[in-house]
Parts: C-alpha cells; sequence; structure tokens
C-alpha cells in the first residue's frame, strides 16, 4: 500500500490562499485540511470561514469543523454537504487554551461521556453519503486516557481516524508518544493516519517502517517549515531558492490583496516566517530586519537581502519551540 500525504490545517496560515500557491508550486499532497470553521447558534459562518469553504477549486479539500454542540455540528456539516463535500473533519486535538477552556478541541476529550452522547447525535444526524473523520490528540491529561478514548472512537464508522500522539497540555512539547500508534492501529476498524513530528523524509519513512499498516501521514509544522516536504517525502526534489522565492511574493502579494494595508500583509508574512527561515541557514539578523519592517518597502527590502545572501538548508527544521 502507497502511503498517503496530507497537509494539517494551521490555524491563520494554510489559508485556502496558501492552498492553491502550495499546490501548484510544490505539490504533494494528497489531501488538505482547512484551518477549523466553528459554527454557533447563528447558524451562518463567518466571511473567512466561507472564503475556506468556497475556494477550493482543482483541491482534494476536507474541511475541519469544532465544535462542542451536535446541533451546531450537524448544522455545518450539512451546509458543507450542501456545497458539494462528502467528506468533513472533527477537530478533538486543538490544544489552545482558548479552545479547551470552552470544551472545544482537545478540551473535548476530558468528558469521554458528555463526547459520547455527542458523537451518538452525530452520526445519527449526518447526511447520507456524508464521510467523517476524527483528528484527536490521545488525553487531556494523560496518555493513560487513550485506551478508554479509543473504545470509545471504535463504536463509531469514522472514515478516518487521525491521531496526533501527544495530550493536551503537552502542546507541542516534548516527544510524541508514537508507541501509541501500535494499539491504535490493532483496532483495526478504520485507516488511521499519524501527525505529529514529521520534519524530514526520514522522519516518514521511519514511522512507516516501523508501523507499515498505518494509511497515511499528516504534516503540518514540517510543511511550515519545507514546503517542498511531502514532495521529498515522494522522492521528489528538494526546494529550490527559485520556487522558496516564487512561494514567498505569491504569498505576499495574494495577502496584499486579501488584507487590508500592508501592514497586515507584513503580520501574516512574520508568522510564516517563524516557520520559513527553516529552510535556510543562520537567519537571525536578517529575521530582526523583517519582523522591523512596517512598510512593504522595509519588507521586501529585508527579504530580498534574506533570498541573496542566507545559505539554503539542506535539511529545513522548523525553529525550537514552534
Amino acid at each position: 500500500m502507497e502511503i498517503k500525504y496530507y497537509a494539517a490545517p494551521l490555524e491563520g496560515m494554510t489559508t485556502y490562499l496558501w492552498r492553491h500557491i502550495h499546490h501548484e508550486i510544490f505539490g504533494g499532497a494528497d489531501k488538505y485540511f482547512t484551518p477549523f470553521v466553528s459554527p454557533n447558534a447563528n447558524q451562518s459562518f463567518q466571511t473567512k470561514e466561507l472564503d475556506e469553504l468556497q475556494h477550493n477549486e482543482g483541491l482534494t479539500v476536507v474541511p475541519q469543523i469544532l465544535a462542542n454542540n451536535a446541533t451546531h455540528f450537524l448544522w455545518a456539516a450539512r451546509e458543507m454537504y450542501d456545497m458539494g463535500y462528502r467528506e468533513i473533519n472533527f477537530n478533538l486535538g486543538c490544544p489552545a487554551g482558548t479552545v479547551t477552556a470552552k470544551r472545544k478541541g482537545a478540551g473535548a476529550l476530558s468528558d469521554p461521556a458528555a463526547l459520547e452522547a455527542m458523537l451518538d447525535e452525530i452520526f445519527a444526524g449526518l447526511p447520507h453519503g456524508l464521510r467523517l473523520s476524527i483528528k484527536t490528540r490521545v488525553g487531556k491529561s494523560s496518555v493513560e486516557e487513550w485506551p478508554g478514548l479509543l473504545n470509545l472512537y471504535s463504536r463509531y464508522p469514522l472514515c478516518e481516524l487521525i491521531v496526533h500522539p501527544r495530550v493536551q497540555k503537552e502542546f507541542y512539547q516534548g516527544y510524541a508518544h508514537r508507541e501509541l500508534l501500535g494499539e491504535t492501529l490493532a483496532v483495526g476498524k478504520w485507516p488511521v493516519t499519524y501527525n505529529g513530528d514529521i520534519f524530514t523524509p526520514e522522519d516518514a519513512q521511519g514511522i512507516v517502517a516501523q508501523y507499515p499498516a498505518v494509511d497515511a501521514l499528516m504534516v503540518g509544522r514540517g510543511l511550515m517549515a519545507d514546503p517542498a516536504l511531502l514532495r521529498r517525502a515522494h522522492n521528489g526534489a528538494p526546494a529550490t531558492r527559485e520556487e522558496l522565492r516564487r512561494y514567498h511574493d505569491a504569498l505576499y502579494e495574494a495577502y496584499c490583496r486579501r488584507l487590508s494595508g500592508d501592514l497586515n500583509a507584513i503580520y501574516r508574512m512574520r508568522e510564516l516566517w517563524n516557520y520559513l527561515s527553516g529552510s535556510f541557514q543562520e537567519t537571525d539578523r536578517f529575521l530582526k530586519q523583517v519582523r522591523k519592517a512596517k512598510t512593504r518597502q522595509d519588507y521586501l527590502g529585508a527579504v530580498d537581502r534574506l533570498f541573496g545572501e542566507a545559505e539554503l538548508n539542506a535539511a529545513p527544521m522548523p525553529p525550537v519551540g514552534k
């Protein structure tokens, strides 16, 4: 079985603008997952959420829903079905405090009984033909929660279980608990996708070698540091300086058109550079200039210097802590 590769959702970064530009220049993703859509009692999508749902022509995209209420979830699911989507994803993995405090994302894992009731209602009300996957952490506070959660998930006809083997309180620190992948795969009821700490093709190959039954790998932070990572995982070429510049320039110009004012686009690009700097060596002095820039001229001047002088990193990695 050939392994599949998915582009993970990162809030504020893997937008529809990014998806199209990444696909055109680098490719390699079998699926792109949208940053979460968070429906509420108003039963309406925000403009930015509609953008994520309505501008995916030519791509294989799975919308992701963040909810703590089955009624809200099902409203969004039916709207997505009417838009033509036949697969959606339930986010039970986001570790952010502002999310978990509302019992959303990984916060929902703290009350398995309430989660079971919500999943019962969701699966009873899904439109016929709409497949549902779950993206989850392995617990709220302890990996000892995972067997119970795994047993809970085994009761439902998921099209896929996507596992980031950290608990919520670990965020992205330390090592992912990859050893839990074995017992997850042993359930054997649905395809399993692994997500977490995949920064190089060798990381991907190591996981597949150890757990050959895994169906797919989902890559987030590593893909932000090395946008050619999925292509490389398919035995393709690493990113060239010219491709990285084209990728940067296309994103920057897209943000300038989409966002109000140069400064908002620069703020968005600074967030990207937190990761993309991993594709270059010794970027500190250049990034200081990028972060100080307040005008288009100053920003592009700093970027010109970085692309002109910084050496490419043969093994791109996200900065420590990202």
